[in-house]
């Protein structure tokens, strides 16, 4: 398990991202906070100065279990608890709603939850998945965040591409009226019911622009173009992650009944940014994997660019 993942688990299959410990069946939001680990909850304490004078503004976001301080926040603050997390995304997505993976990072001051979306979408003889992705900050570092990411089952690929016609996420930061804010956040799931409706539509449209291989090439040196003064080093090293693109367009197994066409082009980058290992391996390279499925993968998006302008 990576160094920044501090608790998880996933259910039946190793998911994209590779974290986790595996579990059975997928949970429900009681079985999930604990198999997660993130059975405990966030405590405020004011903080003093060495001469123990208190620091007016501030508070102390403390892990109860263990007293670990997560981080230092305004006192406009307001906490969400990961109980309360999981209870908003029950509500979200209904009765009988289980969990494919959540846990948490850096010691417990960033969580997520990971829930299928009981819709099933055929989408040009491509079954996808979308998946309601669930983030939250103890530190103060960051919003609290949800967006749904489309997974194509066959090969676990994410498609969550930037469509300038539908929204796929929600954020917000931790103060004012939390409640409400998050009563807002229901719309995400309005979201993605437009969003998958768009998808299918560009996949449709993706799948109408014929690419011959030399404009395949073409759009591969545009992913990674060559700087100015590149050492031979980083030319060999280029010229591999271009050989694992091109393998992938055009070679890869689930691929091959999809004709020489742009969804065939953005589905080799997406393969390869979901799950080409990286030429210099990282502590949190899979931690930023997960965080490319709320935040969305530039790659993937250059890639659904390229083709747009042919």
């Amino acid at each position: 398990m990576s160094a920044q993942v501090e608790t998880m688990f996933y259910t039946r299959e190793t998911p994209w991202h590779g974290l986790g410990t595996k579990v059975e069946d997928a949970p429900g939001s009681k079985e999930a906070l604990v198999a997660a680990g993130l059975d405990w909850k966030v405590i405020q304490k004011e903080i003093c100065t060495k001469e123990g004078q208190p620091v007016e503004g501030y508070r102390a976001n403390i892990r109860d279990r263990d007293q670990n301080i997560l981080g230092v926040v305004s006192e406009r603050y307001k906490v969400v608890q990961n109980e309360e997390a999981f209870s908003f995304t029950d509500q979200l997505l209904g009765e009988g709603v289980t969990y494919e993976t959540a846990g948490s990072l850096q010691d417990g001051r960033r969580t997520w939850i990971l829930a299928r979306l009981p819709q099933r979408y055929i989408i040009s003889g491509d079954e996808i998945t979308p998946y309601l992705v669930f983030m939250n900050s103890h530190d103060g570092s960051g919003a609290i965040k949800a967006a749904m990411t489309p997974i194509r089952v066959v090969c676990q690929n994410t498609l969550n591409l930037a469509l300038s016609t539908a929204k796929r996420s929600w954020s917000t930061n931790h103060t004012g009226d939390i409640q409400g804010k998050l009563s807002d956040a229901r719309n995400t799931l309005l979201y993605a019911e437009r969003y998958m409706k768009e998808l299918g539509k560009a996949i449709d449209q993706l799948n109408r622009i014929r690419l011959s291989d030399q404009k395949v090439y073409e759009y591969i040196n545009a992913l990674f173009p060559l700087a100015d003064g590149a050492t031979e080093t980083q030319k060999k090293n280029l010229l591999r992650l271009k050989d694992e693109v091109r393998l992938r367009y055009f070679e890869a197994p689930d691929l091959q009944h999809v004709g020489k066409n742009a969804y065939r082009f953005v589905n080799a980058v997406s393969d390869f940014a979901t799950h080409a290992q990286p030429l210099k391996r990282r502590m949190n390279y899979r931690e930023s994997l997960f965080a490319k499925t709320v935040e969305g993968n530039a790659m993937i998006d250059k890639a659904y660019e390229l083709v747009q302008a042919a």
